[in-house]
């Protein structure tokens, strides 16, 4: 045996260990209780093996017991917190938190809220003060502006269950946070260079002013955060760069070493300066899990670079891996953890080989451009299916694009806030080529996932998942030999280049006769009525832009004369630039009722960036676009008092298309449905189909529901949604009602049909015979 290979071999044992190490930890964490038994029961194995192979179970031994033994301190005390049980108990509290983690603005289900991280040091509640120290999530409505990092504040409020594993609480307040003392030095000094890094890059548009940040020190907030553009980043593969992963590490390292050897350090003192780089790293971005682990990938990546190549990375991913699941238990079920590990193997294992295939015949520069973002989605593309139920086909030539921005980004983005302590006008010049390449990066995400074929649905079952694994492991063995001959690599990208310029066509969609479409959207809304020949009304957009546009790519909708939106909140809007990206659109119909603010400033600036106009819905008016006719029958009234104005200010439609009324309800309340029934006659209430309130919610008018005498219902939930939507009263009472229920989360997108006779019927995508007649001509 070569000593390379010796050396594989060695790395392959602690790479092992590292393996034992997570998998041990995810059976103490979600196994059953006798697992740990199982592990007492390694060194009698011990005994009867050969001798030679001893010491390696024993040292599996070791480790077993070590991660039992630390999740269960873990584990035990979050169980036995008192925090737990008052969160649990749904308490009132007085609360000081050390804030660790910069303030993200998210939209609520209500209003926008303050979200972060921190150490909860004390509890007051129920006469009696807890000391727990321990990691708690906490969100504040109606506050834009987050307290220092490494600040002590009192937060009066109450605790509730976190869905979070790492947190014990999730503490929601009530009014503004109280200062009890500021941020130490070093948190004052990371503050100050994370707030240059938002000041270089402010001026470079809104997407660099977002993207900078949290591709430099995973600054999630700034400028209103990333979220406007992450749904496309998810769509090409290109998330990890919207947070910190080993990939800015790696980066900044590498820079960092080629400063120093310029300057003349050499030998154990360019260790040195590599640690002093991880430090400063994990300082910037915050010591918490995730940052932890991106270091310690970024580690491992570089040691891969190094002479030793893939054996010392091997080496070191298999340590590291171990290292961090003994200092964080939780981190083993991190989806970012997971996803950081294999595409680390992926490059090791995978990457050398297949760059040297390339090299056979492209540059070599060329060749590790490909190599690398190719194995390491390669061997991501399981866990992603895994978790997202898809698998993108663009993220390894969005990737191989990318690359190159996201280096001077990443460095220029730093130095401009380097220099922006000295100088704000300097920095935002040094930061200038940063804000060059984020555009680009952003201009990537969005030309990937706007492909007809970006991505394709994959199961997420035992079976399914096991099939892919053995697809990617069949490519990773044959695309080596596959890639090193220039004809058949030019034939394979042109294929993948063709597949993903033309859209695979689904047999029966969109069905003959459609007449309305429910997308698939998750928990949301996005209504689809066809108004013509590739024209359509959109009602409603759905949470995810990159989905309602998937679902208008495969009606072939070019057109849409008018957008409807029913209310702000985020499941109905957020979705918005996914209908108005490359289509001719009309205008924007909007509520009367313009909250919450935030969403709403932001339809009317979407509309504003495409001259757009936007007018106010008023209750009674009535409208024609192509075959369709709608009235405008609600809100009726506005319910200020309400538990959710907004919902109870949502417009209510009722349409007509060839001969089928549709009453579209929007996310009403009961009171606004007693109201909407009571305002109107009973003849205009009657409908063939009913689009349900408020995705299936448990609150639905019964007199409402029965009146329209609806032959089918449409329910547009999310699947697996926190809510329990649809309820199961509500799926009763529309079964009561004589209705057949198509819903979303079940279905996936559904269509209503009218065929050439003028009967109603429905169906699905996927099943284009399996919609059954509900009978009747409409």
């Amino acid at each position: 045996m070569s000593p390379t290979a010796g050396g594989a071999a060695r790395d392959l044992r602690m790479l092992g260990l590292g393996a034992v190490a997570w998998g041990g930890t995810v059976l103490s964490l979600v196994g059953p209780g006798w697992a740990a038994a199982g592990v007492l029961l390694v060194p009698v194995v011990a005994l009867v093996v050969p001798r030679g192979r001893r010491p390696v179970l024993l040292a599996c031994w070791l480790v077993l017991t070590a991660t039992f033994a630390v999740t269960w301190f873990e584990v035990r005390a979050t169980r036995d917190s008192a925090v737990r049980a008052l969160a649990e108990d749904r308490a009132s509290v007085r609360a000081e938190v050390v804030v660790r983690t910069d303030g993200v603005l998210r939209r609520g289900r209500y209003a926008t809220q303050l979200r972060f991280d921190g150490t909860l040091v004390a509890v007051q509640a129920r006469g009696r003060r807890h000391l727990p120290d321990q990691s708690v999530a906490v969100v504040l409505d109606g506050i834009r502006r987050a307290p220092a990092l490494g600040s002590r504040v009192r937060i009066s409020g109450r605790l509730a269950p976190s869905h979070d594993r790492r947190a014990v609480a999730l503490l929601i307040g009530r009014g503004p946070p109280e200062t009890v003392a500021g941020p130490g030095a070093v948190a004052r000094a990371v503050t100050r260079v994370r707030g240059a890094v938002r000041d270089a890059s402010a001026d470079l548009g809104a997407g660099a002013a977002a993207l900078i940040p949290a591709l430099v020190d995973g600054d999630e907030g700034a400028a209103g955060g990333t979220a406007s553009f992450a749904p496309e980043f998810r769509v090409a593969g290109m998330t990890h760069l919207l947070a910190v992963s080993g990939t800015n590490l790696t980066i900044l390292l590498v820079c960092l070493l080629v400063l120093a050897r310029w300057a003349g350090v050499r030998a154990h003192a360019l260790i040195g300066v590599a640690l002093v780089g991880v430090a400063g790293f994990v300082l910037l971005a915050g010591p918490e899990p995730s940052v932890l682990r991106a270091a310690a990938m970024g580690v491992v990546g570089i040691i891969g670079l190094g002479r030793a190549g893939p054996g010392r990375g091997l080496r070191a991913l298999g340590t590291a891996v171990l290292v961090l699941v003994l200092i964080d238990p939780l981190l083993a079920m991190s989806i970012g953890f997971t996803l950081s590990v294999v595409a680390t193997a992926g490059i090791l294992l995978l990457a050398p080989p297949v760059r040297d295939s390339l090299a056979r015949w492209t540059p070599r520069w060329a060749a590790e451009a490909v190599a690398v973002p190719l194995a390491a989605q390669l061997a991501c593309t399981p866990v992603v299916a895994a978790f997202s139920g898809q698998v993108s086909l663009v993220a390894v030539a969005a990737n191989i694009v990318a690359a190159p921005l996201v280096a001077p980004a990443t460095v220029c983005g730093l130095a401009g806030g380097l220099v922006a302590l000295v100088s704000v006008p300097l920095g935002r010049l040094f930061a200038t080529p940063a804000g060059w390449c984020a555009h680009g990066l952003i201009a990537v995400a969005n030309q990937a996932a706007g492909l007809p074929v970006a991505a394709f649905s994959w199961g997420t079952s035992v079976a399914a998942i096991a099939t892919l694994v053995l697809l990617c492991a069949a490519l990773a063995i044959g695309l080596p030999r596959l890639l090193a001959r220039r004809g058949p690599s030019l034939l394979l990208a042109l294929a993948l280049t063709v597949s993903l310029l033309v859209p695979v066509p689904t047999p029966g969609w969109p069905p003959h006769g459609w007449v309305m479409v429910a997308c698939d959207v998750g928990q949301g809304d996005a209504l689809v009525l066809r108004a013509g020949n590739r024209s359509a009304v959109v009602v409603d957009a759905g949470p995810d832009p990159a989905l309602v546009r998937s679902c208008l790519r495969r009606l072939r909708v070019r057109v849409v004369p008018v957008v409807v939106l029913t209310h702000f909140h985020a499941d109905h809007v957020d979705g918005l630039p996914g209908v108005l990206a490359g289509r001719r659109v009309g205008r924007i119909d909007v509520s009367p009722f313009p909250e919450p603010a935030g969403a709403h400033r932001d339809v009317l600036a979407a509309a504003r960036r495409d001259s757009i106009p936007v007018r106010v819905i008023e209750a009674g008016e009535e409208t024609v676009v192509g075959a369709l006719r709608w009235r405008v029958l609600g809100p009726v009234r506005l319910h200020p008092e309400s538990d959710s104005p907004p919902n109870d200010a949502s417009v209510v439609m009722l349409v007509t298309v060839r001969g089928v009324r549709i009453l579209m309800l929007g996310d009403e309340e009961t009171a606004s449905q007693a109201d909407l029934r009571r305002s109107w006659p009973a003849s205009d209430l009657r409908a063939d189909v009913l689009k349900v309130a408020h995705h299936g919610s448990a609150r639905q008018d019964a007199d409402l529901v029965r009146g329209t005498g609806a032959r089918l219902a449409v329910v547009s939930a999310g699947r697996d949604n926190d809510y329990g939507h649809p309820a199961a009263v509500t799926l009763d009472l529309l079964t009561a009602a004589g209705m057949r229920v198509l819903r979303t989360d079940s279905l996936g997108d559904v269509a209503i049909v009218v065929d050439d006779d003028g009967r109603l019927a429905s169906t699905r995508r996927g099943n284009p015979k399996g919609g059954r007649r509900s009978g009747g001509g409409a």
